[in-house]
């Protein structure tokens, strides 16, 4: 009894799930996060979204990172709950833990580029491209690797925005409220790197709905055949 239980469960948690969804989940957990930590965290290059709310939260109301990420995730995957559906956030889940675990093993070793602080440019580039690639293979498959994505998906599915346009929109508020204390040369390179994430993000998540597209267009015409 106690063993359908279980198979019962775990097939519930694996609806929606399959062997390709998930490797492409944990590839682009693992380019996401070793772009951030090689060197977006090395060069000081900072984000929009949830990350660029919490350091504004830090920086004038002195509310601890720790306090207040959870809070402004758990109020996005609300939204997404609402707009979005469960599996999204089933998805979610499982790419925001493969993030923290890449993250960790990432930790467990010196960074492996080379310190960019010296080159801004080149490292919002590669930053950016890290980060495109990386979150995008994870919206790709139904799912978000934070809080920042998950806003950005609802504000695209409620407005009908363009993916990268609601990115802009979250990335680009909090970039200019950062104008409070972050120079302006600095705060430059983040709009290069959140810019470019942005549009590889979009990128990728339309080659799916594209290929969907086509899929279901084929759909008719193999039934009249």
């Amino acid at each position: 009894m106690i063993q359908k239980y279980i198979v019962k469960c775990f097939r519930k948690l694996w609806d929606g799930f399959t062997l390709k969804k998930v490797g492409l989940i944990l590839l682009g957990a693992a380019i996401a996060s070793f772009g951030l930590y090689n060197v977006h965290q090395q060069t000081g290059i900072t984000e929009g979204g949830v990350l660029g709310m919490m350091l504004l939260a830090h920086r004038w109301l002195k509310i601890a990172p720790s306090v207040i990420t959870p809070v402004l995730d758990i109020v996005c995957y609300g939204l997404a709950l609402r707009y979005l559906g469960g599996r999204f956030i089933k998805i979610s889940a499982m790419s925001t833990l493969s993030m923290s675990a890449f993250f960790r093993l990432w930790e467990q070793h010196p960074p492996v580029l080379p310190d960019l602080s010296g080159n801004p440019l080149l490292a919002a580039i590669l930053g950016g491209c890290f980060v495109g690639i990386g979150v995008g293979l994870i919206v790709r498959q139904g799912g978000s690797s934070g809080g920042d994505d998950a806003l950005a998906l609802v504000i695209s599915k409620v407005s009908r925005w363009r993916l990268s346009r609601s990115y802009l929109a979250t990335d680009l508020t909090v970039l200019l409220l950062s104008l409070s204390y972050i120079p302006v040369k600095q705060i430059g390179f983040s709009l290069i790197t959140v810019t470019l994430s942005s549009f590889l993000i979009d990128l990728l998540q339309n080659k799916q709905e594209d290929k969907r597209a086509d899929r279901e267009a084929e759909g008719p015409c193999l039934v009249q055949e």
